[in-house]
């Protein structure tokens, strides 16, 4: 038996759900649910707001402008997944849109988009960003869509880390060529995965990261990635030996 329900639609609500909870569309999601998939009153779909979990709704009321839903039942209990911040140097249109949807089908907590020397799109639209997880995490199913986190300055963001929450830095110069091998050194807990730019870190900031005593280094092969490609094969790496794949 399949774990999630594909077949059905899912949308994300920013409401509180419950038995018997009423949840008002926002106009795009009555266009979409109207306009595009036909949907009529007693219409059935799945809802999840990343705190109640999911839940089996039905199409109460239907307007030219409106779209009310009703909550039935629970299909499944929230769960929040591992606790990892991810952290990147922004990228251009298509491929942070990429990066935004794999991290979040990974199941990554928050998103932190870090400036940097060598940063290509410092401009970053965060309304984006929270749109592409929100899809994400519709269509693959996942409960929790990531908190996406203004961006900040490299030096900023070492300044205010805390501490206890081990900073994973994917570096090429890594002493440890394994990833699987230096993860398995770093004890479970609140994790950061830092991914660099296009041009990789200036030479100082690669220093100012490695001085850190929360920082852990890791490999990530013998191959130069993509930063769209390296945010898979972190993420991947880091959940099998410290995230909720174990």
């Amino acid at each position: 038996m399949a774990i999630h329900d594909f077949t059905s639609e899912r949308l994300f609500v920013d409401a509180p759900l419950s038995e018997g909870a009423s949840v008002a569309c926002t106009p795009d999601q009555v266009n979409y649910l109207i306009n595009v998939l036909r949907m009529k009153v007693g219409a059935a779909l799945l809802v999840f707001n990343g705190r109640d979990g999911e839940w089996r709704a039905r199409i109460d009321q239907v307007s030219k402008r409106a779209v009310v839903l009703v909550a039935e039942t629970q299909t499944r209990p929230q769960s929040d997944g591992p606790d990892i911040d991810y952290l990147f140097a922004p990228l251009k249109h298509a491929r942070l849109d990429y990066m935004v949807q794999k991290a979040t089908e990974m199941g990554v907590k928050r998103l932190r988009p870090v400036l940097t020397r060598r940063t290509i799109a410092e401009r970053v639209n965060l309304d984006r960003m929270r749109a592409n997880a929100i899809e994400a995490a519709e269509q693959c199913g996942v409960l929790r869509v990531p908190e996406v986190v203004e961006p900040a300055k490299l030096a900023a963001v070492l300044e205010a880390w805390d501490g206890e929450r081990t900073l994973i830095f994917c570096d090429e110069g890594a002493e440890v060529a394994n990833p699987i091998e230096a993860l398995r050194a770093i004890e479970p807990g609140p994790l950061g995965v830092l991914i660099g730019p296009e041009g990789g870190f200036a030479d100082e900031e690669r220093d100012a990261i490695r001085s850190r005593p929360y920082t852990r280094v890791i490999s990530l092969g013998p191959r130069i990635l993509r930063a769209d490609t390296a945010a898979v094969a972190a993420l991947a790496v880091v959940n099998a030996v410290l995230g909720d794949w174990r």
